[in-house]
């Protein structure tokens, strides 16, 4: 069976043009796919039966299962989607206030990055996830959301490093922005990554106009390269530049993320190597204090050094924000309950 969504904007068109079927029969079940959050081509009522059969054996929409939902006090709510071959990855939905709600997507099997503090990594690469496969963990977030709620921001920050598989993510992209699909705007979908500077000139070359994100946490080799081994074939300086030309060729400004480790990168140093680095751009420092993972050696800094340190970033001129924690009671950390469940 071929997985719809994996380019049901170009697929599905096709399949019914070959069999004499009306080109707006293809509006109707994408309408049915993304806006009224059918879960399969017998609810699709405004079709004829026959055509929801014939569908029904030529296509499948889900691939995936669901193996753990938590629900966080705060609202935030976590999946582990189990794929077709075994494999599993989390995705994550936040309510943020009445109207926000933001959906937290993986994009790859695991991670080659080897972060020093990141779970998602530890056990390495598997593989790249599909367009399809991305597109499942959107609409199953959808299907928690309540009849007057809808989708409103992308988060590409899970399990994976974004810019390695932007093959799968950004045709799956294309269709959540769609006005056909889920109708999110490009500039609410935001991609997080370490920084490799091919995928980010590719970005800019291609206009993509969704907002980028960093994953900085250290403003020198020495120290990054340690907490993001990948920094050893590129270097804090490369990186920036790289971001410099994005933001030039799409005038988006760029994000900096900046986990906060206790008495790794949190000092007064480590505030001024990153104000020496980024002083003058027109970017935004997101710190965020880092979440627990049991593994790993690093704690998370007091309230009042992250206060301390957003402080000494502001007084010198950086755009800063703090974000802080939701769902570290469900494991919302990246890949950690997909190491629990291994586990067990």
């Amino acid at each position: 069976m071929i997985h719809l969504l994996d380019r049901p904007f170009e697929t599905l068109p096709t399949w019914l043009a070959e069999r004499g079927v009306p080109a707006y029969r293809a509006g109707q079940v994408t309408t049915w796919l993304f806006k009224r959050r059918a879960d399969g081509f017998d609810e699709m009522t405004d079709l004829p039966q026959t055509l929801r059969a014939e569908l029904a054996e030529a296509f499948a929409i889900w691939t995936t299962t669901v193996a753990a939902h938590q629900r966080a006090d705060d609202g935030t709510e976590k999946m582990l989607v189990e794929l077709a071959d075994g494999q599993r990855v989390e995705c994550v939905l936040l309510r943020d206030d009445r109207h926000h709600r933001t959906v937290c997507l993986s994009t790859q099997v695991g991670c080659a990055m080897g972060c020093a503090f990141c779970a998602s990594g530890m056990d390495g690469l598997v593989r790249n996830l599909t367009s399809g496969e991305i597109l499942e963990q959107l609409l199953r977030l959808q299907q928690l959301l309540g009849p007057d709620e809808r989708l409103s921001h992308i988060v590409v920050m899970g399990m994976g490093e974004p810019l390695a598989n932007l093959d799968g993510l950004l045709p799956a992209l294309a269709v959540a922005a769609s006005p056909e699909g889920l109708g999110i705007s490009a500039r609410r979908i935001t991609l997080s990554t370490v920084g490799l500077p091919g995928g980010i000139e590719r970005l800019a070359r291609e206009g993509v106009p969704y907002h980028l994100a960093v994953s900085l946490h250290a403003a020198d080799d020495r120290l990054r390269t340690e907490l993001i081994p990948s920094n050893r074939g590129t270097g804090v300086r490369a990186l920036v530049a790289a971001t410099d030309a994005y933001f030039e060729a799409t005038g988006r400004r760029v994000t900096f993320e900046y986990v906060l480790l206790a008495g790794v990168n949190d000092r007064v140093e480590d505030a001024d190597a990153l104000v020496g680095l980024l002083r003058g751009r027109p970017a935004l420092v997101n710190l965020i204090p880092f979440n627990p993972v049991d593994e790993l050696p690093y704690r998370t800094p007091g309230s009042a050094d992250v206060a301390r340190f957003a402080d000494r970033l502001a007084r010198s001129g950086l755009t800063v924000k703090t974000r802080y924690r939701k769902g570290d009671r469900i494991d919302a950390a990246c890949g950690q309950l997909r190491r629990r469940r291994q586990s067990t």
